[in-house]
This record gives C-alpha cells, structure tokens and sequence, in this order.
C-alpha cells in the first residue's frame, strides 16, 4: 500500500502540495490548525485564505517571471492557478482574484478529492517517521518554529509583512476619484479600467506624509526586529526613507490622466484596486501598514476622494518566519537533518502567494515521487520554478538570505546584446527558454488526474 504524504498547513504552498501528490496517486492528509487555533491576521478556516493582497501579479507569461511563473503551473494542472482563473478580477495586466470565492474553492476541491483528507489540528513537533511537508507559511505556530529551531540550531529568521486597508466603494467620492489602469493597459475595457485613482496637489501630498511620518504606530514586543522585505515594505517605512519616495513607489503619478482635471498633472496619485468581484470592496494598492487603527482612518482619510472612507478592514502587522534553506534544505527540499521532512511556501524564503504555490507544487511532486519509488529531480534553473528552488537552495548567500520573489535575475543569463533597449527581446528569450524546459521535466510525470 502506497505510504501517506503529511502535509502541515493549508495555506497556498499546502494546498498546492496537497493536489499535485493526489493526483499522483499518492494518498494525502493535510494537517490545518484552523480553525481550532486562529492567527492575526486570518478570517476564516478555508485553505488557501488571502490575507494580504488579493493580485497573483503580473499575468505576462512572455515578458515577466511572476507571469512565467503562472504559466509554468497552469501547465502542471495547479489548483490555485486553475481557481486563480476561475474567480479573477478586472487588473489590467495582472492577475487578481475574488479572495473568498478563490478559497473556498480550493477547499471544496481539495475536501472532495477521493485521496485527500484535512485534519483539523495544530502540529507542535517535528515528525520523526514517515513523509511530510512543512508549510506552515508565514505565521508558523509558535510551538512548530521553536521545534524547528531546536532541530536547525539556529534562531528563527522573522521579518514583518503589512496588511492593506480594504474600503467600502460607495464610500469613495467618484467626482475626484477616477477609473484607469497606468498607460490604459489592458485587452477590453474593463481591464483597461481596473484601477480607482486619487490624485494629490504637492501641498496634500506634503501634508500626507507629515501625517504619516507623525503618526502612531504599532509597538514591536521586546527583542523583535523589524526586518521587513523591501517588496511589502509599509508605507510609513518608505516615507522614512525620504520623503519622494512614495512619489516613486506606489503614488506614483505617470501614465494617468484625471478626467475631472485633465489638464492638471498629478504630483501623486493613490491607488485602489478592485478586491471581491461585486466591486464593493477596493484594497488601497501598495499600503501596507503598521499604523495604529486610529491613526489608519485618520491618515487615509486625508488621500482626496477617501474623505469619508469605510473601511471593511484595517491594515495590520504580523511576524512573518522563514528558515535559512540555503544551509537547511537539500536541492530537493529536504531538510538535511531530517529528510523525511520537506519545506515548501514563504517558510522556505520565497515571497509572494504564486512563488508559494509553486513552492508547494514542486514539494508536493518530488515526496510523491520519492514515495512511489521514482527517481525524479529538480526541474532546470532556467525555469521559472527551478530558479527558485535553485536559489533558495544554495544559489543565495546564507549569510545575507532574504524573501526573494522570482525574477529575471534569479535565471542563468540568456546570450543577448542591446542593453535595456533589446530588454523585451531577452525577456522573451528567456521565457521560451523556460517553457521548452518546463515541459521537458513535466513529460517525467505520469500524473493521475483524479475525476474532479
């Protein structure tokens, strides 16, 4: 009889890990701690639950690694991207999804499956026997990473990640506020009118950020750090870097135009983005935050058109643990102490819902495959999934190791000339280099679809 694979964590690198082994045939119990035992900044008890951004990002397969990404997993059959698609959202180019649709489909599929079962329970100890998956993502029990950190003989690296605000729409005033995607991107014109932009004159844009540099924040508990990931730093962080830098981060003005001004420019613009598919919530892109509630309602509130904003929820902090897989984890993700045991998602040092997920589909195919006695490797680094592993595996620096999402960066360069101005050409190289790779490993897989 097929061996189970044990899965902690249904989030989306534990859900994903969960369908890809299934349907291999491999048998799958996914251990879940909600909801008996809730978290900061989790609602409900599904798997796979957002609680940050509700975007997967980019959906460009030929000219962005994110986009590359979401590719490579289609490709594999993935259940978040297959639900991602399933329930997305006007974003222009991106790929954004109904968060509680989104999840409470991948529950029901993942409940449904003849060979999965979710047990609801906490998991307190590293597993001495039998195949398992950690994937406990960025807010690992607190007994789990203290066991891990027993295990490793290092302390837990933790940073913070920020929540953004979520409004009410009709509580936005439309006669300032306007709907456009940045340099009207989009195939129809609804993606060409994803995005609710609020503009600011220099004085309130000067304003605004003395109120958010003045303004109170949450206190961090004796002896934390706050070593946040510069991909979801809070905005109050990046106003204390200097005060243009929101101008150049997510207010930036270009590729705008108010049709209530046109003639006006911008000096900064805010922008919201559409959160559930009724449009009736709108998540404020780019501003995470650790301000104090209090301090939330009345700082927002001073972006013009936010005057008398609802808010359905407030931004927020939470720890956010992550191992050092360069010197804990094999090339196959396997914890060189213990390689019974597999780590997949944020815990591992990726950042983001989709470099999760594909965290996860990747875990989830090598314990099936080491389970039904096959012998498969990693996939190629000039993959978008294998560029990942690769680096959070050994391609980093230990010393310095950070989140890292995927990007270009993490590929083995491709043989181009041109410089920046033949950048679209390489990107595209690139991405085709990527896929004949991609699908040369999946042709290893003789996966077995379960009826669905």
């Amino acid at each position: 009889m097929t061996d189970k694979l044990h899965i902690i964590g249904g989030g989306m690198a534990g859900a994903e890990a969960a369908w890809q082994a299934a349907n291999m045939g491999v048998p799958v119990v996914i251990h879940e701690m909600r909801p008996k035992v809730g978290t900061f900044a989790h609602r409900t008890g599904s798997l796979a639950e957002m609680v940050c951004s509700n975007s997967f990002r980019s959906d460009d397969d030929e000219q962005n690694a994110v986009g590359l990404l979401h590719w490579e997993m289609r490709a594999a059959n993935g259940l978040i991207m297959q639900t991602a698609d399933k329930h997305s959202l006007p974003a222009g180019g991106a790929l954004a999804v109904d968060r509680d649709p989104f999840a409470e489909t991948v529950t029901a599929r993942l409940r449904a499956h003849p060979l999965v079962t979710v047990e609801d329970e906490e998991i307190t100890a590293l597993p001495g026997e039998g195949h398992w998956i950690i994937a406990t993502g960025p807010l690992t029990s607190g007994a789990l990473a203290d066991a891990i950190a027993a295990e490793t003989g290092k302390e837990a690296l933790a940073f913070f990640d920020a929540i953004a605000p979520i409004i009410h729409f009709d509580s936005i005033d439309l006669s300032k506020a306007w709907f456009q995607s940045r340099y009207d991107k989009g195939d129809t014109e609804e993606q060409r009118t994803a995005y609710l932009n609020c503009p600011m004159d220099k004085e309130t844009y000067d304003a605004f950020i003395d109120a958010l540099l003045s303004a109170d924040k949450a206190e961090f508990k004796p002896g934390e750090t706050a070593g946040y990931f510069d991909g979801c730093l809070p905005i109050e962080v990046m106003a204390e870097r200097g005060r243009e830098t929101l101008r150049h981060g997510p207010m930036k003005p270009v590729g705008l135009t108010n049709p209530h001004q046109p003639d006006v420019k911008a000096h900064a613009i805010v922008q919201l983005r559409r959160d559930n598919a009724l449009g009736t919530l709108f998540n404020i892109v780019g501003f995470q935050t650790k301000m104090k509630y209090g301090a939330q309602t009345e700082v927002l509130r001073m972006i013009p058109g936010l005057e008398q904003a609802r808010f359905a929820r407030l931004g927020g902090i939470h720890r956010n643990t992550f191992i050092n897989s360069p010197t804990l984890l094999d090339g196959e993700m396997r914890l060189r102490s213990r390689p019974n045991i597999r780590f997949a998602g944020q815990i591992t040092g990726v950042e983001g819902y989709v470099e999760s997920a594909a965290m996860g589909l990747l875990a989830g195919r090598l314990a099936a495959s080491e389970i039904l006695g096959r012998t498969v490797a990693a996939p190629p680094p000039e993959t978008a999934t294998g560029a990942l592993v690769t680096h959070i595996t050994g391609g980093a620096e230990a010393k310095t190791f950070q989140p890292m999402n995927v990007n270009f960066g993490l590929f083995p360069p491709v043989d181009l000339k041109g410089g920046r101005r033949n950048r679209p050409a390489r990107y595209k190289a690139y991405t085709d280099r990527a896929k004949l790779g991609w699908q040369s490993w999946l042709e290893q897989f003789e996966t077995v679809e379960a009826a669905q």
